[in-house]
């Protein structure tokens, strides 16, 4: 068993053989294999790119590191070797990586099995994929420094942006999703209005203890004026779009408005509004006779704000955990809708047949290790992933005041250019999910999929066969 199961990890790592299907001793399927591996090659990357970014670790790296002067006369950065720590080691780093996710999204374009030639590049091969990651990094640091940071930031910015908007479109639609999947299973059992109720208080409780956490630690009686406007205009928006989805007006229309769907969104505003407020600078102002920075998320022993590390490490991580959904759920949708999958989820949604269309996915490749269909698309599974390795390098580097860069202020107290751009996901979602409840009022024939139909609940208890909560559902 041992020597069987080792061979077949020498041709996972080296050859085309998929992780997870040739071992005897692992029990995952080949699709999740592969975008777990993925996803630690990306961690892989911003790990490399927080310790370029560290002040702590490039102090560290001058002075214990034995190669560095060597390293500094042979790069294009010359004796000050900048291009080896900052913003421009995390740019370039973020540059190879962009490079292997951006290559493999082209060639695995239209793979439709597993058991295509391209397929199995994107299945195996895995060490040497590591090596061509780790090569891709070191070329970066080979190009000049001149005009290529000014170049690769403008490209950052426009993958940033994008990356933004496909994590709004992810995040309604799978508010929208989930609650229409919840309301369909309460139209023939019971416990199902019982789930919904209780996830939707357990939702506005935590949207609540967000609010109330962000007024705490993020305003003070002598300042903070624009993030106590923020507060109060984020939660004034959240209080009208929880009014809007259980008004009648725009609960006969789409059968799938209600106060769950709400709920999560308005966790997520309060995120994004931490997620700003947590990456703004700091105000100096005269409180009771003395100079103070304010607007920081913890209070020292003096009466003075100070940054708190533990604040930073929940934005890091609750930001990479929503990077992660996008690009998973991205890929799925890809391959159920198509390129133009943005367009057609809501679309589908209104027209009562995303439901149908997902159970018939999930039921046609559940059985079987993508022999005859591929579950999601590599193609954009890797295409999302090169957005969001753009998305990862603005987010650390500030977006547009990257020269004073560093990783212990970008979660704490970054830089207005941070602040707005989280400022702006914030009202785009509240946008967003606007058009998702009013845009049915304004489609020819909606009044047609009223929720109270019998006939569309014989339908659905039909097709209640699975109910995993999921925007691929």
């Amino acid at each position: 068993m041992v020597p069987a199961c080792c061979v077949a990890q020498i041709c996972c790592c080296c050859g085309p053989a998929p992780c997870g299907s040739s071992c005897p001793c692992c029990r995952i399927r080949v699709s999740t294999g592969t975008r777990l591996l993925y996803v630690l090659f990306h961690v892989l990357a911003c790990a490399v790119c927080c310790f370029m970014l560290s002040r702590t670790v490039v102090e560290a790296i001058k002075e214990k590191v034995p190669l560095y002067a060597v390293l500094c006369e042979h790069l294009p950065g010359g004796s000050d070797c900048d291009i080896l720590v900052g913003y421009s080691a995390v740019y370039r780093i973020c540059f190879g990586t962009a490079c292997f996710y951006l290559g493999q999204a082209a060639l695995l374009i239209n793979v439709k099995s597993s058991t295509n030639g391209r397929a199995l590049l994107h299945n195996g091969f895995w060490f040497l994929k590591l090596l061509l990651l780790v090569v891709l990094w070191a070329a970066a640091f080979f190009i000049p420094d001149q005009r290529f940071i000014r170049a690769w930031h403008l490209v950052g910015i426009c993958g940033g942006f994008a990356f933004i908007l496909v994590q709004l479109v992810l995040i309604t639609a799978f508010a929208h999703t989930w609650n229409k999947n919840w309301l369909t299973g309460a139209s023939g059992d019971k416990r199902w209005c019982l789930a919904v109720l209780l996830t939707t208080l357990g939702f506005y409780l935590v949207a609540s203890m967000a609010y109330t956490f962000l007024y705490k630690f993020y305003t003070h009686p002598g300042g903070c004026v624009l993030n106590k406007g923020l507060l109060a205009f984020n939660g004034c928006l959240c209080l009208l779009l929880s009014f809007v989805s259980v008004t009648p007006c725009v609960r006969l229309r789409p059968s799938s408005s209600g106060p769950l769907q709400a709920s999560i969104i308005c966790c997520y505003i309060m995120y994004l509004t931490f997620s700003a407020l947590s990456s703004r600078p700091p105000e100096k102002v005269q409180y009771q006779g003395q100079n103070v920075t304010i607007c920081f998320p913890s209070i020292g022993k003096d009466g003075m704000q100070t940054e708190d590390t533990v604040v930073a490490v929940l934005g890091a991580g609750v930001m990479y955990v929503c990077v992660l959904f996008a690009c998973n759920e991205a890929s799925l949708l890809a391959e159920i809708f198509g390129p133009l999958w943005m367009i057609k989820i809501y679309s589908v949604e209104f027209k009562d047949r995303t439901e149908e269309d997902l159970a018939e996915s999930a039921g046609s490749s559940g059985g079987h290790n993508e022999s005859d269909r591929v579950i999601y698309s590599y193609s954009a599974f890797h295409f999302v992933f090169f957005l969001a390795s753009l998305y990862v390098m603005m987010t650390l580097t500030n977006w547009f005041s990257y020269e004073d860069a560093e990783l212990e202020t970008t979660f704490t107290h970054g830089s207005w250019s941070t602040f707005w751009v989280k400022v702006a996901s914030g009202w785009a979602c509240i946008l967003l999910y606007f058009w998702l409840l009013l845009a049915p009022l304004c489609l020819p024939g909606s009044h047609q999929r009223h929720p109270n139909n019998p006939a569309q609940r014989i339908v659905r208890r039909r097709r209640r066969a699975l109910h995993r909560v999921s925007v691929a559902t």
